[in-house]
């Protein structure tokens, strides 16, 4: 490891070459389509670059699941090493493009990634954009991934940017007029801890604001957000970038300001150091106007030049000769299509899966996202080199097997249920045929991008992203519902990036596998997981509602009744659930040391896998104060640990749960210790009722006395 540059010496640098600019040049720097000023040898830069779950945006790359399929393993370790293999691919792209003077959008070393919002409605489109609705979830795996992404080297392998600051979750189709309301204590205990972590422990080079305002103010012009907490409480030493034309929605859609120059010193003002979009276009009318100064723009300009300074842009740089041959090479193939696998979560078996071969004469492949492209690979993706659908991925599989594959589509992803119900419809028949004649029904629904996205997206199905509720497409349900007539056994594939309704599926299918947005090679991880190539070990990062569970209005962004730490009903399938195919058991939780206010909490735990298959699991640690009249109503993930056992293997896991875990959110934002008393769990998934009725374990407690 190199001794990384440090933050004074590339400011120095940065400040000495900015002090040669004019004024005009400064300000021209500070747009994300940055200009060359060639006689200053600067080329020119383009600052927007996407990374979220793969190079995205820029041709060829390997692919991995959508970020919620990520979270999905529980695995910060293998997230940063994804990311560092993205940010591998990102420099040998980069390397090409600046050898051919291609210096375009989405070409390069500034990735805005990770999208570290949290999932707290399953009807926001761009929740699979995100690691899911746990505060402590979503920060330790921002952390890993600006870390993997960032590097370790002398240099900035690429610069991270942890997005959308702050309180940034739908509606979609509001999002650009629209005020979060937030209270104080659901500000510190849910939507800024990940942030804090990204930022105060991963040291992420970059924030973006979101485009709402949060309690009124716009979050790219905020100064409570960008100043008070982000600068002067967190101490964050990067740049600050806005969402792309957010700074125009001051003016024309928040009407904070009046007009482009007002809304652009806002932002300046309040640190918002790069704009994504045309308004820093009128910088330099605002200063004639007065209002900003010539060292609010070269203060912008510096803190962007240090980064490109760290990023070793101006140097000859330890990653200039990572070579293109990195890029959708066959290791790193290997590692998305081992992602897609310790990404499936499975919600049901009664005994069905794994599949035997020996079995198995016929087996029926049915539903629109059974050969669906898109279903693969979520947004902000790169270009694979090759697809492996779910059809694709079983026909593969059983080649050269005696066993026949059927295929039907039965009906595409959206339409309107009364054209079923009312007229012939050729797919639907062929499916029940198809159901007929197998032994076996592989039911392939859910969503994809066109369904669930970003607002105003070319790819959506209708102007903003966000589901209506959380029911599948009434011609999916239908489809089921006649497949399920049939009375074949059917194991149903979810393709999407969040929850939905599957009560019916609950009580009809024989096995459920959540499958998010598997990544390029996602069909063949399936296969294999139908198999028994593998143990699925997947664990929700979501709460999967009961259907008639009746969640808060959307633009709510109170937590009262969200998310498994505030929820007042049983869920169907809870945050942190997910099977194996094997049977594990818990055994002697320990609390190693003697647990005050000032120390963590040191505990073991054993786990020996009792079932028949060899596993990966995930044991989880959920900690609950007892006292307190500020806690959260249930208890709240404060460590977790994947762990692969061979069948018969006990191994002894120890963990350290930070002493902030112990801390409350009173009503003015404050943490502290507010109680001598809590429980502290180990399990499998939560402590719930519905937990341990699902997968058979009863989570292990210690009693902890302050």
């Amino acid at each position: 490891m190199s001794s990384r540059i440090s933050k004074q010496e590339a400011e120095k640098r940065a400040r000495e070459l900015v002090e040669q600019m004019t004024i005009e040049e400064r300000a021209s720097q500070l747009r994300y389509d940055a200009p060359a000023i060639e006689r200053l040898n600067i080329p020119a830069y383009n600052w927007w670059n996407e990374a979220l779950h793969g190079v995205a945006r820029a041709g060829t790359a390997t692919m991995f699941p959508q970020a919620i399929g990520l979270a999905a393993m529980f695995d910060p370790d293998f997230l940063k090493e994804i990311a560092d293999i993205i940010a591998t691919e990102g420099r040998a792209k980069y390397n090409e493009f600046i050898k051919h003077d291609d210096r375009d959008i989405f070409k390069g070393l500034t990735f805005w990634s990770p999208n570290i919002n949290i999932f707290r409605d399953p009807r926001w489109g761009r929740g699979h954009e995100t690691y899911g609705e746990d505060p402590y979830l979503t920060g330790r795996l921002g952390v890993a991934f600006i870390k993997g992404l960032q590097g370790n080297g002398k240099y900035l392998k690429a610069a991270a940017c942890a997005k959308h600051y702050a309180v940034h979750s739908g509606p979609e189709k509001l999002r650009h007029e629209f005020n979060a309301e937030v209270s104080s204590k659901d500000l510190w205990e849910t939507y800024l801890p990940a942030f804090e972590d990204c930022v105060v422990e991963a040291k992420v080079e970059s924030v973006m604001g979101a485009y709402n305002r949060t309690n009124g103010e716009p979050c790219c012009g905020s100064y409570t957000l960008l100043k008070d907490i982000l600068r002067e409480k967190w101490k964050f030493e990067g740049h600050v970038v806005s969402d792309c034309w957010a700074i125009r929605d001051f003016h024309t859609k928040h009407l904070v300001t009046s007009t482009a120059p007002e809304s652009a010193a806002l932002a300046l003002k309040a640190g918002c150091d790069l704009n994504c979009g045309n308004t820093y276009l009128h910088i330099l009318q605002a200063l004639k106007d007065g209002l900003i100064t010539e060292e609010d723009i070269t203060r912008a300009a510096v803190r962007l030049f240090t980064t490109r300074i760290k990023l070793g842009m101006f140097d000859e740089c330890e990653y200039d000769n990572i070579p293109y041959s990195v890029v959708d090479s066959k290791e790193h193939n290997e590692a998305a299509l081992e992602a897609a696998r310790k990404s499936l979560v499975l919600l049901k078996n009664d005994g069905i899966l794994p599949l035997n071969k020996g079995n198995i004469n016929s087996i029926g492949v049915i539903g629109p996202n059974a050969n669906n492209r898109i279903a693969l690979r979520g947004n902000y993706y790169g270009t694979p080199s090759r697809y492996i659908t779910i059809l694709e991925g079983i026909q593969d599989y059983v080649e050269g097997e005696n066993i026949r594959i059927y295929y039907a589509e039965g009906c595409q992803l959206v339409e309107e249920r009364t054209s079923i119900l009312t007229k012939k419809h050729d797919r639907l028949s062929e499916a029940l045929t198809v159901a007929e004649h197998s032994d076996v029904v592989i039911l392939c629904l859910g969503l994809d991008e066109t369904l669930e996205g970003e607002e105003k997206h070319t790819s959506n199905h209708s102007d903003a992203g966000d589901k209506i509720d959380l029911n599948l497409p009434a011609v999916q349900q239908y489809l089921l519902e006649k497949v399920a007539s049939t009375g074949k056994p059917i194991i149903l594939l979810l393709s999407t990036g969040s929850a939905v309704n599957l009560d019916f599926a609950d009580k009809n299918c024989r096995a459920i596998i959540q499958t998010w947005y598997p990544g390029a090679r996602g069909g063949k991880a399936v296969a294999e997981c139908l198999f028994g190539e593998f143990s699925p070990s997947g664990k929700l990062p979501v709460t999967f509602y009961s259907g008639s569970y009746e969640l808060p209005d959307f633009t709510d962004y109170s937590m009262k009744g969200r998310t498994y730490r505030y929820i007042e009903t049983e869920p169907l399938y809870p945050f942190g659930y997910g099977l194996t195919y094997s049977k594990v058991a818990l055994k002697n939780l320990k609390l190693l040391n003697k647990v005050t206010r000032e120390s963590d909490i040191l505990l073991s735990v054993e786990i020996e896998n009792a079932g028949a298959y060899d596993t990966e699991e995930v044991v989880q640690i959920y900690i609950k104060d007892n006292k307190s009249k500020f806690a959260v109503p249930n208890h709240s993930l404060c460590g977790f640990k994947r762990v692969f056992l061979k069948k018969g293997e006990t191994k002894t896991l120890k963990f350290t749960v930070l002493n902030k875990a112990m801390n409350i959110v009173d009503d003015e934002g404050n943490r502290y210790i507010d109680s001598d008393s809590f429980t502290i769990f180990a399990g499998i998934s939560q402590p719930d009722k519905r937990s341990e009725e699902l997968t058979g374990v009863k989570a292990l407690s210690a009693e902890i006395k302050l």
